[in-house]
């Protein structure tokens, strides 16, 4: 038996203010998708925002259903669209928000395992790394260098 080791790293802000004014306004724009979520269910509404390399910024909201699996998380919301939308265009950094309409949300929110299992998808197929900030309603934002530091023993196409 030999242990196999992995480690992660991020970087915790304590406030949007001390992150770079184009982080900010990124993450501005995934305020804006946390407000379109629809969440009647679950209360729990997340925003997200993707900068492209082009320059544009492509958005999403978690969208519920009744039925609990056909819903589907802002996250895979925004790469969808973006995939669909710009292919071929690679995805630079995403801004993700949360916010509960039954608790503060203070402290950073990571992505659900379905939305970092997507997006490695598409970091591992543009082959160069996409930036992560989140983060509750206020308070505190992680950045990871890449999707791979919330993933690390990943699941792709060369395990098929």
């Amino acid at each position: 038996m030999k242990p196999l080791t992995f480690t992660s790293s991020l970087e915790v802000y304590d406030s949007l203010g001390e992150l770079p004014e184009d982080i900010q306004d990124l993450m501005k724009e995934a305020f804006k998708a946390r407000d379109t979520a629809y969440a009647p269910y679950s209360k729990f509404n997340v925003g997200a925002a993707i900068l492209l390399e082009n320059g544009e910024t492509v958005i999403g909201s978690n969208q519920e259903n009744a039925s609990y699996p056909s819903g589907l998380c802002a996250e895979r919301t925004a790469f969808y669209f973006a995939g669909a939308k710009h292919p071929g265009v690679k995805m630079q950094k995403v801004a993700i928000s949360a916010k509960s309409h039954q608790r503060a949300m203070e402290n950073p929110v990571p992505p659900c395992g379905a939305c970092r299992q997507a997006m490695v998808e598409y970091e591992v197929k543009q082959n160069a790394p996409i930036v992560l900030y989140f983060m509750g309603e206020t308070g505190k934002v992680a950045k990871a260098k890449s999707v791979q530091d919330l993933l690390p023993f990943i699941f792709d196409s060369s395990c098929l």
